[in-house]
């Protein structure tokens, strides 16, 4: 994708971000259902060989983290809604 579009660094700027989640993700400790390393692993690994295959590493690494955290009701899917729109927006502005 990094190609097509003429990007010179293929890891997008988001991708620490998502990384630091993940680091955060795994040493949670709360009453939320939130997976733990092997589990969101195993996770990602089984919705980016099916129902994500084809999209791009690593979009497809955050898009099945957070069908991971929406299916087990860590965060809905309205609240994750809003959250992309408040980002889309300072992106855009």
């Amino acid at each position: 994708m990094a190609a097509k579009y003429g990007v010179s660094n293929p890891v997008p700027p988001w991708k620490t971000s998502l990384d630091g989640m993940c680091d955060a993700l795994d040493h949670a400790v709360c009453e939320a259902n939130i997976p733990d390393f092997k589990d969101r692993r195993d996770e990602e690994d089984s919705l980016t060989a099916t129902v994500y295959a084809d999209l791009p590493y690593p979009e497809n690494q955050l898009v099945a983290l957070a069908h991971s955290l929406v299916t087990r009701g860590v965060i809905d899917e309205a609240e994750l809604r809003e959250r992309l729109s408040a980002v889309r927006a300072r992106l855009e502005a």
